[in-house]
């Protein structure tokens, strides 16, 4: 059980929306932040606790040189085969989850009062939200994704498409929010003033 003074509030938003960026600025203000996706980076990197699984269940071709797992070669099967999306998941999910409830355990150790879980796929992953206390959205068009995940990752429109049409639409995100932060422009300038401005409760 959770002690009832500890509060776990949800981060999430699209691709190329702003999240890590507003995360990072919470962690600025002295809020707790717990990142998923660090997590999966750590597990699935050189001699992380997924890759003899991912080994074992999708061959060698995946395995980077330096032991890590292909991103690329991974991310272009999961978008072409959903059984391989839903065996990567199953190997990660439950590691990822370990790993969130050791952090928070540790953080509730240490007298915090909350925890923000960075979680890009909350609402498409198996997490029951109802177990938080609220979810915060990072909120931008299509068109601001596209544009923002092409410059910074390299993709082309289609493979940053795939991934948006992978993921739950704005209008559902937007309905399971607490708190929406509107991050349509590309000024760092607004996003921290509402990242100043944020107070959970």
């Amino acid at each position: 059980m959770h002690s009832q003074a500890f509060k776990r509030i949800g981060l999430t938003g699209g691709i190329g929306s702003g999240k890590t960026t507003l995360g990072r600025m919470l962690v600025v203000r002295g809020f707790a932040l717990i990142d998923a996706d660090a997590i999966s980076r750590a597990l699935t990197g050189a001699g992380g606790a997924a890759m003899p699984l991912i080994q074992q269940a999708f061959g060698d071709n995946f395995v980077a040189p330096d032991g890590s797992m292909d991103r690329a070669r991974m991310r272009s099967l999961v978008f072409s085969q959903p059984e391989s999306k839903n065996q990567l998941e199953a190997i990660l999910h439950p590691l990822v989850r370990k790993s969130i409830s050791d952090q928070e355990i540790a953080l509730r150790a240490e007298g915090k009062p909350l925890a923000i879980l960075d979680i890009p796929l909350l609402l498409e992953s198996d997490r029951r939200t109802d177990q938080l206390d609220g979810i915060m959205v990072v909120d931008c068009s299509p068109e601001r994704q596209i544009a923002r995940v092409m410059a910074r990752n390299g993709w082309t429109q289609n493979e940053v498409q795939a991934v948006i049409d992978a993921q739950v639409g704005r209008a559902q995100r937007l309905a399971a929010a607490t708190w929406v932060i509107n991050n349509d422009i590309d000024d760092l300038s607004a996003l921290q003033k509402q990242a100043d401005a944020w107070h959970p409760f």
